[in-house]
């Protein structure tokens, strides 16, 4: 595993990289960088799933204790611990958890970049089986030649095959892209 500093990394400025910086480099002093990981994954569920937090994260209507308050009590019945609480009640305290998504993205960058993990994001038209779905991803680990988090999107616009996008490089293999060359091969050719 490489050696490498929190503030080298892919995507992480602002706020946002300060926080997830230093949470990393905490993590990576602790041995912790997958249980804190577990943990902000866990509480990014939570705000994915819970409306009404969403609303506690974004708004400055309510006090840095309110806040604080509310984030204490999530923390404890979601189980939510260690070195990954401690960074959302101090984002609390200190009235920025409206980056709080921000800086969890951050921090999967930087252990991302740490275990030498490359993110992929692949648009297919449907939901696939697992079986494609390791298939996908072992073509996309061998071209990569590393290995790789995959982000799966649905996007039924695409009507079949797939787009692939690692970093600036993209592979669009999706029906739609091709029906849009015959179409645009047929308008040329009259």
């Amino acid at each position: 595993m490489a050696d490498t500093k929190a503030s080298d990394g892919p995507g992480v400025s602002g706020v946002a990289g300060r926080y997830a910086s230093a949470l990393f480099e905490l993590a990576r002093d602790e041995n912790a960088i997958d249980s804190v990981g577990s943990n902000l994954d866990g509480f990014s569920r939570l705000l994915d799933e819970s409306e009404d937090l969403r609303r506690l994260v974004r708004s400055p209507v309510f006090s840095a204790e309110e806040q604080l308050k509310a984030v204490d009590a999530v923390l404890a019945k979601a189980g939510i611990g260690g070195l990954a609480a401690n960074l959302i009640r101090l984002a609390a305290a200190n009235r920025r958890l409206f980056v709080l998504p921000d800086m969890i993205r951050g921090y999967r960058a930087l252990v991302a970049q740490y275990k030498g993990i490359v993110s992929a994001e692949v648009r297919l038209a449907e939901t696939p089986s697992a079986k494609t779905l390791d298939e996908i991803k072992a073509a996309i680990r061998e071209m990569a030649g590393s290995d790789v988090d995959l982000d799966v999107r649905i996007d039924p616009a695409l009507i079949g095959g797939l787009v692939v996008k690692i970093g600036s490089r993209m592979v669009d293999a999706s029906l739609k892209t091709k029906l849009n060359a015959i179409r645009i091969a047929m308008k040329e050719a009259r």
